[in-house]
């Protein structure tokens, strides 16, 4: 096997391993072996076409139209011509599956199913994308060390996706294969010197000889791949970086549900938000004398809490059952009654979460539709919406009374655990607060119903949508002390404030009661989107309370029967402070991107909404253009990377230019000679010799050996090649000198040993004899301007002529 056939099979095999640690992320994982057998095909082509040969461009050319067949008859076939040819058509229907993609990965939990032809797209698209790029670099252009960065880039993506799933073992395995890569071109290299030395015969009683350097190259590599993997291990400033394990995991579903379950849900929705006025996202039609002050209408829990914000853990999705079990922690003896509820969603309204009144005890609703049980919801898998659904839903009005939660007993040590749990980030002054409000209480009921007080009247707080509270681990702590905010501050803040206390708690997202109308329905508008806490009692279960001010409705069961002030059954206005509409919704860091996007942060208009999500820059990664934003960031990461490497990639292909090409024919052979000679002077100038052009190759050979402190092999060296560059000058019939590329490296070696580091970092990173690229794009400049000079007065004769 040739040199360059063989750095052909190590770049596929590099390639391939580092698409390996894209295995975790979908299944199943013999996508691998797809993968392989198109990679191979795109390889194959490009040792065919360097074999005839082809000019390099066209080798690459016709790689990358291979991979676009390849990719055209398996995902594009019936929009191309004759089935293999790519037309717009294609190419709008690859666009159309790259944005499946993108809404499948913010969908599907780690791994995602391969099924889905977006993300089959993505996977085999940018795996053959990575190997074009390392044949390129490696293979075409023989420059090995630039390939690492599409390698990189392929298990960087990787890596951040898989949140902690074995990333130093795919590692280990991408790094192998670089390293493979690295090692077939040493040896191709030094195979162009003659046969590689093995060492002599090492046996007890032979002395030791000399070690290979293929072997020790090896070694070296081996060596710093695993100098690299301790170092990143034991620095504690690498913690979540890509090497990082500890990064918690999806649990995959089970039943019905295959693998499915929802990574982030709020980013599903669709709340196309168009007009000022208020929109009817949902209509509620329920049975005669139900109360709907309690009509809460519940999409998502966020349960895990960073310091930063609150966001939904990511949980196991299953089938949906037949009936829906009874919520954790409810006892038969807290009263309950079971309402029917019917709710219509428009059609613009496209949520993957279905809305319900919670807790449900059954639904009945079309389409795909998958289970989460801790959070008793339901979402929608391969696309399924709440688009212009219509559907029943069964659920409990719970109606617990003030003495079952004043003697509801503790929580199971599991809920406790982990609905109790505070980053050591929180601000002190949190659990300061929560305690000095709730001093007088004598049970964690008491308390969470001071907390509710405190809040919503006794407080001093103000309900206002246009409020800055501040941003990172201290938005909590800014809104206490500022004491102005909206429904998500307030819910935060006592979710927050209770797990301070030891009670579990999390955040509800969802629809407050909506407004009642003519025919018996209640409308539910985007401005009755809302946040409030929910507490969980043993006995009785996750407990709604309702913080915010003017919002929502308070809980019959925190209000005393000695008080009037407060009539539970009349719902608060849904509608914010301000009644104006406006264009500048809060900036508050507790008030997250996902929650905008479900108007629970109660900004003071829909366009207030549209405004946020149209202010959204393509370049950035949490928008809908995320797949295009990460190539535009990765393109970015290549520039900033190579833009610095130009000098010493253009060195290292020119000398590889001067050294490789020699003929059979004299003329090729002194074309050889001066371009060898070329190189030699060019690498003494990298080392700090200048050249001196006025001087004959011999003299100039002298000056380079006493400049450089050339020992006698590499001074021999130097005077071959002056003597075989006379030769070609002078000689009426020259003679061709072999070996004449080995005798400039061994001057390298020569040059490299006599100069310090810095000269030698200097030499490979910055060589001074970049310079000629100054020069020959100044000479190029002066005989365009030259010519243009010299056709100026013949076109002003021919113009005076036909005057």
């Amino acid at each position: 096997m040739s040199g360059r056939a063989r750095l052909a099979l190590c770049a596929w095999a590099a390639t391939l391993m580092a698409a390996c640690a894209l295995l975790p992320l979908v299944e199943p994982v013999t996508w691998i072996v797809q993968a392989a057998f198109l990679l191979g095909v795109q390889t194959v082509v490009g040792a065919a076409t360097r074999r005839i040969p082809l000019a390099r461009p066209l080798t690459v050319a016709a790689q990358t139209l291979v991979t676009l067949v390849m990719l055209t008859l398996i995902f594009a076939r019936d929009h191309a011509f004759l089935g293999l040819v790519p037309g717009p058509g294609a190419f709008v229907h690859f666009a159309d599956l790259l944005q499946q993609g993108s809404d499948d990965i913010a969908r599907y939990a780690i791994p995602a199913p391969l099924e889905s032809d977006g993300i089959k797209l993505m996977v085999f698209g940018g795996v053959l994308i990575v190997g074009l790029l390392v044949d390129t670099l490696a293979v075409t252009f023989r420059s090995v060390a630039p390939a690492g960065l599409p390698l990189l880039a392929l298990y960087s993506v990787a890596a951040g996706l898989s949140e902690g799933h074995g990333d130093w073992f795919w590692f280990l395995v991408a790094a192998a294969g670089y390293l493979l890569l690295l090692l077939a071109e040493g040896r191709d290299r030094l195979s162009q010197w003659g046969r590689v030395f093995g060492g002599a015969p090492r046996g007890p009683g032979a002395d030791s000889g000399p070690v290979a350097p293929v072997r020790t190259g090896r070694r070296i590599g081996v060596a710093s791949l695993g100098i690299a993997l301790a170092v990143s291990a034991t620095l504690p400033a690498m913690n979540g970086g890509l090497l990082d394990a500890t990064g918690a995991g999806v649990g995959a579903g089970n039943g019905n549900g295959g693998t499915i379950s929802a990574i982030n849900p709020l980013l599903s929705l669709r709340d196309s938000l168009n007009v000022d006025e208020d929109r009817q996202a949902l209509s509620v039609q329920t049975g005669s004398g139900t109360d709907i002050s309690n009509l809460y209408l519940r999409i998502v829990s966020l349960d895990d809490f960073d310091g930063r914000t609150w966001k939904p853990s990511k949980r196991a999705i299953t089938g949906v059952p037949d009936g829906l079990p009874t919520p954790v922690g409810l006892g038969s003896d807290v009263k309950r009654t079971e309402v029917e509820t019917t709710i219509s969603a428009a059609g613009w309204y496209q949520q993957n979460y279905l809305p319900m009144p919670y807790p449900p005890s059954g639904v009945k609703v079309r389409g795909k539709w998958r289970y989460e049980p801790q959070g008793m919801a339901l979402v929608g898998d391969h696309g399924q919406n709440t688009g212009g659904l219509t559907y029943e839903v069964k659920s409990l009005d719970v109606q617990p009374t003030a003495e079952q939660l004043a003697a509801a007993p503790a929580p199971p040590p599991a809920i406790e655990r982990e609905y109790t749990d505070l980053p050591d980030s929180l601000p002190s002054v949190v659990a300061k607060t929560a305690r000095e409000v709730t001093a007088g209480a004598k049970n964690p009921y008491e308390q969470a119903v001071a907390l509710q007080d405190y809040f919503a009247v006794t407080g001093g707080f103000e309900y206002d949508t246009q409020v800055e509270v501040g941003d990172g681990p201290n938005a909590i702590a800014n809104f206490l002390r500022d004491k102005q905010g909206f429904c998500v501050h307030f819910s935060f803040a006592m979710a927050a404030m209770a797990r301070s206390l030891g009670i579990p708690a999390r955040v509800a997202v969802g629809f407050a009661p909506g407004t009642p109308q003519a025919d018996g329905s209640v409308s539910v508008g985007l401005k009755d989107a809302h946040a409030w806490p929910e507490l969980y009692f043993e006995g009785v279960g996750w407990t709604r309370f309702e913080p915010t001010p003017t919002r929502g409705t308070v809980p019959s069961y925190t209000v005393p029967d000695s008080t009037g002030s407060v009539d539970p059954g009349v719902a608060r206005p849904s509608a914010g402070s301000s009644t104006a509409p406006s264009a500048s919704p809060s900036a508050s860091e507790s008030c997250s991107a996902q929650l905008r996007k479900l108007e629970a942060c109660d900004s003071a208009s829909p366009a207030a909404a549209a405004a946020k999500d149209d202010d959204t820059p393509w370049w950035a990664l949490s928008g809908s253009l995320w797949p295009l934003a990460l190539l535009f960031w990765v393109l970015v990461g290549l520039v900033v990377l190579l833009v610095p490497m130009a000098p010493m990639l253009w060195r290292m292909r020119t000398r590889s230019i001067r050294l490789g090409g020699h003929g059979r024919s004299e003329a090729d052979s002194a074309a050889h000679t001066l371009a060898v000679w070329q190189e030699l002077t060019d690498t003494a100038w990298d080392f700090g010799i200048p050249p001196d052009e006025s001087q004959t190759p011999r003299k100039a050979a002298a000056r380079i050996v006493r400049l450089g402190h050339l020992d006698p092999t590499a001074a021999a060296s130097v005077h071959r090649v002056a003597d075989a560059v006379e030769q070609v000058l002078y000689a009426p019939r020259p003679r061709p000198t072999a070996g004449l590329a080995q005798d400039v490296y061994l001057v390298i070696g020569g040059l490299r040993v006599s100069v310090s580091r810095a000269t030698q970092a200097r030499a490979l990173i910055a060589p001074r004899s970049t310079a000629r690229v100054v020069w020959a794009a100044s000479e190029w400049w002066a005989g365009v301007t030259a010519r243009a000079a010299a056709v100026r007065p013949t076109l002003r004769k021919t113009s005076g002529q036909e005057g």
